[in-house]
């Protein structure tokens, strides 16, 4: 590849510091500090959090309003060459449906100035799995093979940083497993591989770093189980439907089984309890003895929205 540039020894391969991006007065991404080597790392958050944002800022795409973004040591807006580290396979489908996917590669390879597009194509599909010589056009590949060739596409010009939005939306279970084992090799392989989710399960299948967006903030960063354990600090809060509610969340509060009752009404209470695996175990006995006849038990906020504002409520 002509008028390439090489890495800053000892820099990261992505770097952001007090990096704040806004939109006019929307703030999209606030402060956010973070260092990203080799192998998966995985933002984390609800729909709004910043994550995009987050990822167009690490491939150099927008143009932080405040703080510094490098590649490798390099400042990607200034220093165009650089954005030839980085590769972006993109949450929405932007095939040609009517070219073969090693036609679309090598065009993505020539695009990229690579040396024989064509042969870097061929090593590109048959690193994800897929058959150079099919023949087929790609209107007739599934959802998970054409995942397979936005990541062939990302990896022909040999990146080490590959940027994947919402890289499993769309795929049924086996196919989910399989992105899944092929973005984790590619990250054992030294590349930074960065992922952005909305689901914790997927995430922690990854067995990755995990940075935690919420509000445009990083509310959390660290392993999957590090996240589990803030995420089990908060109170939880559920709904439990009797036919004597209001006795029922008396006796909880006296036997120190929740932390607060709202009575909604006659047969209704919202509960906030730290210890749920203590609160199940013994919630029948209590109404047992009560006399009171327990219908529903639903959890109010399991959702990542309320963990997310939780997360960022305590900072």
């Amino acid at each position: 590849m002509s008028g390439a540039v090489t890495a800053i020894a000892g820099a990261p391969m992505v770097s952001l510091v007090n990096v704040s991006r806004r939109y006019g007065n929307v703030v999209a991404c606030s402060e956010v500090s973070v260092d990203i080597g080799p192998g998966v790392t995985a933002l984390l958050g609800p729909n709004g959090a910043g994550k995009s944002t987050l990822l167009r800022l690490c491939c150099g795409l927008t143009r932080p309003s405040e703080g510094v973004v490098r590649i490798h040591g390099h400042d990607p807006r200034s220093e165009r060459r650089v954005n030839r580290f980085v590769s972006i396979v993109p949450q929405h489908q932007r095939l040609f449906p009517r070219m073969t996917a090693l036609r679309f590669v090598a065009l993505a390879g020539t695009l990229g100035q690579v040396d024989d597009p064509v042969a870097a194509a061929r090593a590109s599909l048959t690193a994800v799995d897929l058959d150079p010589e099919d023949r087929r056009t790609m209107e007739h590949y599934s959802n998970g093979m054409r995942q397979r060739v936005k990541i062939a596409q990302a990896l022909v010009t040999g990146p080490s940083i590959i940027v994947a939005d919402e890289p499993l939306n769309g795929l049924d279970p086996r196919q989910r497993s399989s992105m899944i084992a092929t973005l984790r090799g590619l990250g054992e392989q030294g590349r930074a591989v960065i992922i952005s989710s909305h689901v914790l399960d997927e995430v922690e299948r990854f067995d990755s770093r995990v940075l935690v967006m919420a509000q445009g903030r990083l509310a959390a960063e660290g392993s999957v189980s590090g996240i589990r354990d803030l995420m089990d600090d908060r109170p939880h809060r559920i709904r439990i439907v009797a036919d004597h509610a209001d006795r029922l969340g008396a006796s909880l509060l006296v036997e120190s089984l929740v932390r607060e009752v709202i009575l909604s009404d006659e047969r209704t209470i919202d509960v906030a309890t730290d210890d749920v695996a203590t609160l199940a175990r013994r919630l029948a006995p209590s109404a047992s003895r009560l006399g009171v006849v327990v219908e529903e038990i639903r959890p109010l906020d399991d959702d990542l929205d309320s963990v997310f504002r939780y997360l960022i409520e305590r900072r």
